[in-house]
């Protein structure tokens, strides 16, 4: 294995471990679309005892691993023996196309990570390094795409489609348009006719039509022929043998009330049942600004001005304001969620959209 120089020059480099790093290069970016969308780096670790892995880092993790290193080895926080000088991380953006921006930051992160790994033994050894670059169980599971940069060129290959006996599917044909929104939905054209793969809960189904595949509303479509009985479940939610589709896509329980009664909807988002957004994301994801309208849920929910609640174990409305106020929420939703029977990838939480000036809906009374 290359190493590298400052690391082949240090006497006490032998004694290290076998599973400290010395190399890391990023082989792909990949957008997530949680509550809000994101582009990750795929990165091909190499370890001094020859090993080889991939672990999936946003620019943040970047951001705080180098924060928490200048805090403790940078001239600036300390006088004394452990300092070293740390390579430079590119600077945030603010604006700008995320994809872009992720891609324009390919070199400049490779350089950082090759600087990093070439620091003192002494540093190398340091948790805060060792843990950002070890891979964790989740990282284990992901299934890495196409690689772009560590996929050897290769020549294009002409294959033929097995034919399927489309009779037999199940599917559906759509009886209004949608316009899906984003990478997770399908948009639909009426008289579609849309292949069912899965349900992914008691109103979303997933499948796919021209070549494409999403979720959609089944209320969109009529059946013509049913999925089978072991791809979903008495809840409506996704089927227990299908559990890695089933972790493709969590559901958020909306409400929005209004005067002439209350209309519902589920957000299909790709994270985990346990993350806790921030407020901002939450808002991020719930609105859309359009003109001068506001369209909330992605379009669903066309309302001027909303505000976000939930309700607490005695059945009030509680207005979200801030990341505390979401925290508590997720937190009371623990203590009621056993009480309560939900698809398998539904949130234990619940927001209620409301006008932002009705405050009617509150309970004043003490």
């Amino acid at each position: 294995m290359s190493l590298p120089q400052q690391l082949r020059d240090e006497s006490d480099f032998d004694q290290l471990p076998d599973n400290i790093p010395v190399t890391a290069t990023i082989a792909d970016i990949e957008e997530k679309k949680g509550f809000i969308v994101y582009y990750r780096f795929v990165i091909e670790v190499k370890t001094k005892g020859n090993s080889k892995y991939l672990i999936y880092r946003r620019y943040r993790q970047f951001f705080a691993l180098h924060q928490n290193l200048e805090l403790k080895y940078s001239a600036e926080a300390q006088l004394g023996y452990y300092t070293c000088q740390l390579p430079t991380l590119p600077g945030k953006v603010f604006m700008g196309n995320k994809k872009e921006i992720a891609e324009s930051r390919i070199p400049e992160l490779n350089n950082y990570m090759k600087r990093l790994l070439c620091l003192p033994t002494w540093v190398l050894l340091d948790d805060l390094i060792r843990m950002f670059f070890y891979q964790t169980e989740s990282d284990s599971q992901q299934v890495p795409r196409a690689l772009r940069r560590l996929r050897p060129p290769t020549r294009k290959v002409k294959t033929v489609k097995p034919k399927t006996d489309l009779l037999s599917a199940p599917r559906a044909e759509a009886v209004f348009d949608f316009s899906g929104s984003g990478r997770l939905e399908l948009s639909l054209k009426a008289g579609d006719v849309i292949f069912l793969l899965r349900r992914v809960n008691a109103d979303w189904l997933e499948g796919t039509v021209r070549d494409k595949t999403g979720i959609f509303p089944e209320s969109f479509v009529n059946i013509i022929k049913p999925l089978p009985e072991s791809d979903t479940n008495e809840e409506g939610g996704a089927s227990k043998s299908g559990n890695r589709a089933q972790s493709s896509y969590s559901c958020l329980r909306c409400y929005l009330l209004q005067p002439e009664g209350i209309d519902t909807r589920d957000i299909c988002v790709e994270e985990d049942l346990s993350i806790q957004p921030s407020y901002k994301d939450l808002l991020s994801q719930m609105s859309i600004f359009n003109s001068a309208v506001l369209l909330t849920l992605r379009g669903v929910f066309q309302v001027e001005d909303i505000a976000l609640n939930y309700r607490d174990p005695e059945g009030d409305l509680i207005r979200i304001l801030d990341d505390e106020d979401v925290a508590l929420m997720v937190q009371e939703s623990k203590q009621t969620g056993s009480k309560v029977k939900r698809p398998v990838n539904q949130f234990p939480w619940e927001l209620l959209v409301t006008h932002a000036k009705d405050l009617t809906v509150y309970n004043t009374e003490y």
